[in-house]
């Protein structure tokens, strides 16, 4: 699955090209800020359930081309957040999680993300879970340090909180409605936050988060300023700006040394070059033939504006200094079918991104697809869709897409384009050796011939078909009537039915063709359990003997 990274300046050109670009913050500054050295980015997921939709694949495999661009991807399990909920595109509350379901669902999606980096021929990528630093948060400090920077009327009017507030009864707690705040705040953690390699400077997320995004670029800019102003306009000591910086810190009374190492701790060590860059602008400013020393009169309306404006260069350059403004934000399109259909539903559900496993209790095995359901899943995409999702869902290079684009084009009976999408789209998420696995279990049921199936694979591919449960003994001796199976299992209607059906030679067991005498015994058991029944070319029937 790995494939040539391209240029670390072409990661925007990469999403450009597969549609995977929906928003961004600042395109023409983030190309630049890409260009410039290796970068992290994070994206957000919601640990709701014990694993992923496949939706959520287009934000991963996001990361994936941000990596195979030669930086640095980072994952954030809502470990915290989970425990809230996010109201975006919910028009109910949502349940909430106990702390313990939360933390087991955290687990179970790490192998996701391990999985697909890994069939992508990349490195595991960082793994974060916010309730790391959400949990050390004291309401009082969400409050004075978090919310002052946000405007209530701001947040009723994101589209997650204003479609609940107008447009549906139950309306939203507060509890929902504070989660902007929480998520913002895991911006600001991680921009500021060295722990594994370095500040974060890039949130990536689905269409649906942008507000959520923006919000927390906004705290970083709004947290950075109130930090500036408050450490350096209203506390600073007005040393002599030619004294050595490192002497500074002393001259602050003991309440502002806390504050002002809190601050450094949180990686803002800048303010100690302060004097150097008020100095430097002072000097630009004189230059330019501006007597500051008029400043100083309240009656100058001309030099009070000149002071605001001093202030306001003052306090952007040290922002650029901090790295205040270099917060990034992009947004990845929410996937949709041509035939304006949902995408990524099945008649049995969703599709998700576990494979089921024996281990999994009755109630797990609703929210896991098997590498074959997904394979086939892949398989029935339509013509309209199947370049787009080729563009999307695989790391296929542009010149093969394209060649796979034409040719279908020519010859979209063929089915070529579909067939590369399933193979590389499902290798993807469960590695090649499945991905081959799952076409030998789909070429085993064209052609009848399921006995060779590995026991796994078998019961993969028979899982969209119906099954029955039956007495294992009935098979001892000589046997049970497949005649009266066929009627047990509803593949007959009655015994005139199944007759004809065997005589016709339209039904085969383990896809031998079975004739009218035909008795079901242990010697047709596979894996010793189940046997396999078709009536026609495609009605399949699984029994299982216990």
């Amino acid at each position: 699955m790995s494939a040539t990274s391209p240029d670390r300046t072409d990661f925007l050109e990469e999403l450009r090209w597969r549609g995977l670009l929906h928003q961004a913050t600042d395109e023409s500054g983030l190309q630049q800020h890409l260009a410039e050295g290796t970068r992290r980015a994070y994206c957000g997921f919601d640990p709701t359930a014990d694993s992923l939709t496949i939706g959520n694949l287009v934000p991963i495999i996001t990361l994936v081309h941000f990596a195979r661009a030669g930086h640095e991807p980072v994952v954030v399990m809502g470990g915290g957040t989970g425990l809230i909920g996010d109201p975006s595109g919910k028009s109910a509350e949502r349940q909430l999680r106990t702390p313990e379901e939360v933390a087991a669902n955290v687990e179970k999606q790490r192998d996701i993300f391990r999985r697909v980096f890994e069939n992508a021929g990349l490195p595991e990528p960082t793994i974060r879970n916010n309730y790391e630093w959400l949990k050390e948060l004291s309401f009082i400090d969400v409050l004075r340090d978090v919310g002052k920077h946000f405007s209530v009327n701001m947040m009723i009017h994101k589209e997650s909180v204003k479609e609940r507030l107008h447009n549906r009864e139950q309306g939203i707690s507060y509890t929902e409605f504070s989660y902007m705040i929480l998520q913002a705040y895991d911006y600001l953690k991680l921009y500021r936050d060295e722990h594994d390699g370095g500040w974060i400077t890039l949130q990536i997320g689905g269409s649906d988060q942008w507000g959520n995004i923006v919000s927390g670029i906004d705290l970083i800019k709004k947290f950075g300023q109130s930090l500036s102003f408050d450490i350096m306009f209203n506390k600073h000591p007005n040393a002599d700006f030619g004294e050595n910086p490192n002497t500074i810190l002393d001259k602050y009374d003991e309440s502002s040394r806390v504050k002002i190492e809190t601050y450094r701790e949180a990686g803002g060590w800048g303010f100690l070059e302060y004097p150097k860059i008020k100095r430097d602008l002072i000097e630009k400013y004189r230059e330019s033939g501006y007597d500051l020393s008029r400043i100083l009169d309240p009656d100058d309306e001309e030099a009070q504006l000149v002071q605001k404006n001093f202030n306001e260069d003052l306090n952007r350059l040290y922002l650029k200094r901090e790295g205040w403004s270099g917060a990034f934000g992009l947004t990845v399109p929410l996937v949709t079918k041509a035939d304006g259909g949902k995408f990524g539903k099945t008649e049995s559900g969703a599709v998700w991104l576990t494979a089921p496993v024996d281990a999994d209790a009755d109630e797990a095995r609703a929210r896991r697809t098997s590498a074959f359901a997904m394979h086939q899943f892949w398989l029935n995409t339509a013509d309209a869709d199947v370049v787009r999702f080729l563009k999307v869902f695989t790391l296929l290079p542009r010149a093969e897409i394209e060649r796979l684009e034409a040719e279908h084009a020519e010859a979209p009976h063929k089915r070529a384009a579909q067939r590369a999408l399933a193979h590389h789209a499902t290798a993807l998420v469960h590695g090649e050796d499945e991905a081959h696995a799952a076409e030998a279990a789909a070429a085993a049921l064209f052609s009848g011939d399921v006995r060779a199936l590995p026991k796994q694979t078998l019961f993969d591919a028979m899982g969209e078909a119906p099954s029955s449960n039956h007495a294992k003994g009935e098979l001892a001796g000589e046997g049970v009537a497949l005649l009266d199976v066929l009627i047990g299992t509803g593949l007959a209607k009655s015994k005139r039915e199944a007759r004809e059906f065997l005589e016709g030679g339209s039904v085969s067991v383990n896809g031998e063709k079975a004739g009218a005498d035909r008795r079901l015994t242990e010697a047709d058991l596979l894996h010793g359990e189940a046997i396999a029944l078709r009536r026609g070319k495609k009605q399949w029937h699984l029994t299982r003997w216990a």
